[in-house]
């Protein structure tokens, strides 16, 4: 994973500029929100229920009303553009909920992550099975038979199979036992080693800051904190404020 050279992320291969956001006209959950992604990074964003840290992935993703602010991709903007634009300009999504299709099969799951790109699938699915051998293995297992541990790792290969630069996670550990969101932590981490730049919504805020090489915490739509993972874990008031107890178990 490479360091973070810019402090003010002018060279990010994602960024996000003052966005301000929402589902319904006048009623805005983002109000003037700002992240960026280098090139390689793992970025975490933290945050209360409500902050917007979910509507920040969608707004990027062209999934929610961007009112005022920019997105760009390598400099490019592509604020607003329609959800299979961005899957073709190398950005790939995994919502929290009813990211499987259930009466599908891993490997049909695995296709339709790979509908545009069709004449790539053995070479796409070859890749992400290194990452979740098992996948190979059950192949023909029809994703609803699926653990919920299991369906994020399909949810998260079929994303993967569009070869994205940039892939948005939203709460990957949301539902899963404590030894599931290990696993898909775990997972995450070899993900972003493999290449990939990783921006991800956590509800496990702690488990969350301890990976990521940098983070944001989200209050009320805007950027409360920012700064290294670790720095952000140690922080008295951010362990005060929004770690709670739990930051300082070890």
């Amino acid at each position: 994973m490479s360091t973070d050279h810019s402090a003010s992320g002018t060279d990010a291969l994602l960024r996000a500029d003052n966005l301000v956001a929402g589902y319904l006209p006048g009623v805005n959950i983002l109000n003037g929100c700002d992240l960026y992604a280098n090139k390689g990074e793992l970025v975490g964003i933290i945050g209360p229920n409500g902050a917007g840290k979910s509507t920040l992935l969608k707004a990027m993703f062209g999934l929610v009303k961007v009112y005022s602010g920019t997105v760009h991709l390598n400099s490019e903007e592509i604020t607003g553009l329609r959800a299979d634009q961005l899957v073709r300009q190398g950005i790939g999504f995994v919502p929290q909920n009813n990211n499987v299709f259930p009466s599908l099969t891993i490997e049909e799951n695995l296709q339709m992550g790979a509908i545009q790109i069709p004449e790539r699938f053995n070479e796409r699915f070859d890749f992400v099975t290194t990452l979740f051998p098992t996948l190979k293995d059950r192949r023909k297992q029809r994703a609803g038979s699926l653990s919920g541990g299991e369906r994020q790792m399909v949810a998260m290969s079929r994303a993967l199979m569009m070869d994205p630069k940039v892939l948005l996670l939203d709460e990957p550990s949301a539902g899963l036992s404590p030894a599931l969101q290990d696993e898909v932590f775990v997972r995450v981490r070899e993900i972003n080693r493999a290449g990939v730049t990783v921006v991800m919504v956590e509800q496990n805020a702690r488990r969350c800051l301890q990976i990521v090489d940098r983070g944001y915490v989200l209050d009320q739509g805007k950027n409360a904190y920012t700064g290294t993972g670790k720095s952000l874990a140690n922080d008295p008031k951010v362990i005060e404020l929004y770690l709670g107890t739990l930051a300082k178990a070890k």
